[in-house]
């Protein structure tokens, strides 16, 4: 087999953000385009010679494809060893998992999360260093680097490997393990939680309902719900991953998993539901009628933590993104623990838990995790719940409930508006930028403002500093005001305006949030100027 220098040219649009590369499936398919972003990523990593690489993706459209293609160059650019799961699929908690088990020296995952999957729509690519976690600023970086003066790429002239039989065997000088993409990952939640406690759990009278939304987690629920934990068949559904996610959205929040959500509303609700997104590290918990907010779900397993069999010791330490709600906080000051607050990016929380600064971390776009790797989990943070609900013997709704009577209760929404045009994203987050140093001092929506930002970040471990990652309005009664433009998608600009406010009298913690937080989003509504400047009157998703 020879290895081929094939003789490119940069493309202007390739700089990773903080989950990798993401375009339209068109646009990785033109000629040498991923190519040119994997020899980017290699050349960003000179020590790779002899090293093994895990490779894999949630199996949307153009998955099994660029499997081939990275093999190939894998082989001509050095590496030792190239692990992948059976047909090309790993979770990213998977892919962490199996780096730090395998002692290798990084990854490549091949998803764009919770964005639609299909010939037309999105498709990703991302790097994931020795601790598992997402590459850093300063490897990012380099990879934007190179991929601006890159003059050509490596790859061997071979034919497609068979990925969907196990066993090992050479692609040139490189080895080639096709491995059970579950297996690793069953094994850890083994070790982390009770599974004889869950097993007694789903064995009875509990109902509960997993939604894979025809994702990556579906094997894995099957796995660990059925097999192992006993659940009845039907307990995990649209369980088969497909390249387009069944036509649906693969983001698991009321809007994009409605059927879930109306099952747990309805007179005949299970217990418990959950569901996760493309890649499988995100999380929706809800109870019967009761839907658990991300913000409130981080907080509420910090409290119940020692009801893991892994963390009976206690907690280090808990991390949140600054979007999400302060809830952590009070029960971290509550356990006499730290708290510390990050920008939006799992890479930020790498450092702390690498550091031995934390144990569990979240974000409120439906991200969950601890020590255990260095991704959120979504699986991970279904398990909690469900040693959370076998631990007391009460309900979701219980558990949150008696969580607000003593911590208080944080009234959280996030309005996101989709698909914006870049530019009036951006003349949106100018004019408040514009209104910053003027707002301290004034009275809005019957609340007085004692800061206004732009968050900056100085990391505790490294000391970097990172810049522009929120503007956020704060107010004297602990309420907040915050203002992000979110780069996760492959269309347009997402404005996300979050709202909260903390209630601490027990009679009024029952309100729905969007009633109790209606001045905060006013508020928000006006300082953006949305509707005359958009035309959008609603949001397109609210959580």
């Amino acid at each position: 087999m020879a290895v081929l220098q094939i003789a490119t040219q940069p493309f202007a649009d390739q700089r990773p953000g903080t989950s990798g590369l993401r375009k339209k499936v068109k646009v990785f398919q033109q000629p040498h385009y991923l190519e040119n972003f994997v020899q980017s990523i290699f050349s960003a990593i000179p020590d790779r010679a002899g090293q093994t690489l895990i490779l894999g993706g949630d199996g949307r459209f153009y998955n099994r494809e660029a499997i081939q293609t990275i093999l190939r160059m894998a082989a001509a650019n050095g590496w030792g060893k190239v692990i992948v799961g059976r047909g090309g699929l790993f979770s990213t908690p998977a892919v962490s998992t199996v780096i730090r088990a395998r002692s290798a020296h990084g990854g490549i995952i091949l998803s764009a999360s919770h964005n639609a999957g299909g010939p037309d729509h999105d498709f990703g690519i991302k790097y994931n260093t020795a601790n598992g976690g997402p590459a850093p600023e300063k490897i990012t970086d380099t990879i934007w680097a190179a991929s601006k003066t890159i003059q050509g790429y490596q790859t061997l002239d071979s034919a497609d490997v068979d990925i969907d039989q196990d066993g090992e065997f050479l692609l040139g000088d490189m080895r080639v393990e096709i491995c059970d993409p579950v297996a690793e990952y069953v094994e850890l939640m083994a070790r982390i939680f009770d599974f004889d406690a869950l097993r007694q759990l789903l064995q009875g009278p509990f109902r509960m309902r997993f939604d894979a939304l025809h994702a990556i987690t579906g094997p894995y629920a099957h796995e660990i719900f059925e097999k192992r934990l006993g659940a009845p068949a039907g307990t995990v559904v649209n369980g088969v991953p497909l390249t387009d996610f069944g036509g649906g959205h693969p983001d698991p929040n009321l809007v994009y998993a409605r059927p879930l959500a109306d099952h747990l509303f309805a007179e005949d609700a299970s217990d418990f539901g959950a569901a996760s997104d493309g890649d499988g590290d995100r999380n929706m918990i809800l109870g019967r009628q009761f839907f658990v907010t991300p913000s409130d779900s981080l907080a509420v397993l910090a409290a119940h933590a020692t009801a893991i069999p892994a963390y009976r010791q206690g907690l280090k330490g808990v991390a949140r993104s600054m979007p999400t709600s302060q809830a952590a906080d009070v029960v971290a000051e509550a356990l006499g623990i730290a708290h510390y607050e990050t920008p939006t990016g799992w890479k930020f929380f790498g450092n702390l838990l690498d550091a031995g600064k934390i144990t569990f971390c979240g974000e409120e776009s439906f991200g969950t995790g601890s020590d255990h790797i260095r991704e959120k989990d979504g699986l991970w943070a279904v398990l909690a719940w469900l040693s959370v609900i076998a631990h007391t013997g009460q309900s979701v709704a219980e558990i949150v409930t008696r969580h607000w009577q003593r911590f208080g209760r944080h009234y959280y929404t996030r309005h996101d508006y989709e698909a914006l045009p870049a530019e009036t994203g951006e003349q949106i987050m100018q004019s408040i930028t514009a209104q910053l140093p003027v707002l301290p001092g004034q009275t809005l929506a019957g609340r007085d403002i004692i800061m206004a930002d732009d968050f900056t970040y100085t990391d505790p471990i490294d000391s970097s500093v990172s810049t522009h990652q929120g503007l956020r309005l704060l107010f004297a009664d602990g309420a907040r005001l915050i203002f992000r433009l979110s780069g996760t998608g492959t269309e347009g600009a997402t404005l996300r305006i979050y709202h909260e406010y903390l209630e601490q009298d027990a009679q009024r913690q029952q309100q729905d949030p969007q009633r109790a937080l209606s001045d905060l989003i006013r508020l928000g509504r006006d300082l953006t100027r949305m509707e005359s400047l958009t035309g959008r009157k609603t949001p397109t998703v609210i959580t």
